[in-house]
């Protein structure tokens, strides 16, 4: 970049920029109670102003849908990163991703899920595909096999 226009962000891969992005959002619409830990935001003059009950109620079963149950949470995750490559949404992959990793997902059964995933939404996933395995393959690097 010219001209000092960096961002603080810009030394961060993008499995780093995505997580840092996630909390401090969540931090942002959810209130101290999305993250304890997390610093004081950075738009701490707009406190007042977050989730509302609905919100906070849609993020809480969004959570608890993907809780092991009749369906183990690997396979809810696995279900979740198809249905987000049909709907072309690359936080939703590389969520979903970076939560397969954390329930032990191989690269096979990845890209057996990626077959699903294109033979359901067609040649128009394959560009989140490519950015998809692009984010696996920096979450492997910081998450241990």
């Amino acid at each position: 970049m010219t001209g000092g226009n960096t961002s603080p962000h810009d030394h961060l891969d993008r499995y780093q920029q995505f997580q840092a992005y996630r909390t401090r959002m969540n931090a942002r619409i959810l209130g101290a109670s999305a993250n304890p830990d997390a610093p004081p935001s950075a738009h701490a003059d707009h406190a007042s102003v977050g989730a509302t009950l609905n919100m906070k109620r849609f993020f809480r079963l969004d959570g608890a849908c993907y809780e092991d149950g009749k369906l183990p949470r690997k396979t809810k995750e696995l279900l979740g990163l198809v249905a987000s490559m049909v709907l072309r949404c690359d936080d939703c992959i590389a969520y979903h991703i970076d939560q397969c990793i954390s329930c032990g997902v191989t690269d096979e059964e990845f890209f057996e899920t990626f077959d699903v995933a294109l033979i359901v939404g067609g040649s128009i996933v394959i560009p989140h595909l490519r950015r998809g395995v692009e984010f696996l393959d920096v979450a492997r690097q910081h998450t241990p096999r």
